[in-house]
This record gives C-alpha cells, sequence and structure tokens, in this order.
C-alpha cells in the first residue's frame, strides 16, 4: 500500500474509534499520532533495508506482529499507568501501526497469496523476495493505474471529507511549526 493509503486507512479507523467509542471526534494529537503511526513501519523498515542494508527487505522487522504487537502493547500499558489522558494515543498509535501492517497485507489476502504476508512474523517465517530493486525510486517507479490504487485514493477523498468533518484535527498545529521554527531562529517569543 502506498503512503497516502496508508494514511487515509489509519485515519478512517481510529475517527470512527473515536466517535463510536470514545463520542468525541478525533483531537490534534491524536490525528498526528495516527498520521505518524500510519507511515512509521515504512519509516523504519525501508531505510534500514533499502539504504542501510541492516534489514533483509523493506518489510521486515516493524511490519512484524511479533515486534509491532508488543510495542503496542507496552505503549498502551505506560499510558495506562499515566493516566486516561495518555490512553487514547497509545491507541491512535497502535491503529497507525497495525492499520499499517493490515494495508500492507490486504492485495495479498485477496489474491490468497498467503506467502506474501510472511512479513507479519518475521523473523519466525523468513522475509519474502521481491522483484524490485530496494529503492525508494524504483517502488515509485512502479505506480501505474489499477485497482488498487484507484481504491487507495477512494480511501484518501474518503479520509479527507471525515478529516474535512473532524474539522480538520492537527492541521493547526502542523500549519504553526514554521512560525514557531521562525521565532526561535529569531529569538522571538
Amino acid at each position: 500500500m502506498w503512503p497516502w493509503g496508508h494514511l487515509a486507512m489509519a485515519y478512517l479507523v481510529y475517527s470512527l474509534y473515536s466517535r463510536l467509542r470514545r463520542g468525541h471526534r478525533p483531537t490534534a494529537a491524536t490525528a498526528l499520532v495516527v498520521a505518524v503511526a500510519s507511515q512509521a513501519p515504512d519509516l523504519v523498515d525501508k531505510p534500514l533495508a533499502w539504504t542501510l542494508s541492516v534489514l533483509p527487505t523493506g518489510r521486515s522487522l516493524s511490519h512484524s506482529l511479533l515486534v509491532v504487537g508488543p510495542v503496542v502493547a507496552l505503549l498502551y500499558s505506560l499510558a495506562r499507568i499515566r493516566g486516561e489522558d495518555e490512553e487514547p494515543l497509545a491507541v491512535a498509535f497502535a491503529v497507525g501501526a497495525l492499520t499499517h501492517l493490515f494495508g500492507d497485507a490486504l492485495y495479498s489476502l485477496v489474491d490468497l497469496e498467503f506467502h506474501h504476508v510472511g512479513f507479519l512474523l518475521w523473523p519466525a517465517i523468513p522475509a519474502a523476495e521481491y522483484d524490485v530493486e530496494q529503492s525508494f525510486a524504483a517502488h515509485f517507479a512502479l505506480i501505474e493505474p489499477s485497482p488498487e490504487l484507484y481504491f487507495e485514493f477512494l480511501l484518501a477523498a474518503a479520509a479527507l471529507v471525515l478529516w474535512r468533518s473532524d474539522g480538520y484535527p492537527g492541521l493547526a498545529t502542523v500549519a504553526s511549526w514554521p512560525v514557531r521554527a521562525w521565532r526561535g531562529v529569531i529569538g522571538a517569543d
């Protein structure tokens, strides 16, 4: 799944969870945690595999339920200890990270190609070999019209509509970063 598909799926799931379980829309903090967590497995695995050659593939360490599961459990436990205010952040991280794994497995599961989802149990199951050169440029060069691509754009459109309905949580925070950075550079408070 492409980055926009991961982000869209994670936001849709978290927003629905937040509305149904917590009774309100996502906050700026939870929306930002979902956004970062939805990309985290690729931000860890791909550079470690493709640039540093530390991992066998771009879907291994942080794409494995054997790693992500304990990390999510630890974060949730720490959040519970710290108090009710921290729990939504842990849930937002869990939703972002776990929907990423599901998104990467989705097309193989639909095609009943179970050997391509072995990454979910890496290193217990060896990583699959990919025909594509392991680089960001090689993967982006593969983008072409397909049902999967259209599905991800549809997910992104639905997420944008829901994000708008939710009041664009997180947008003001991100938009203020350059202003705060500039104030830090010039020493203004």
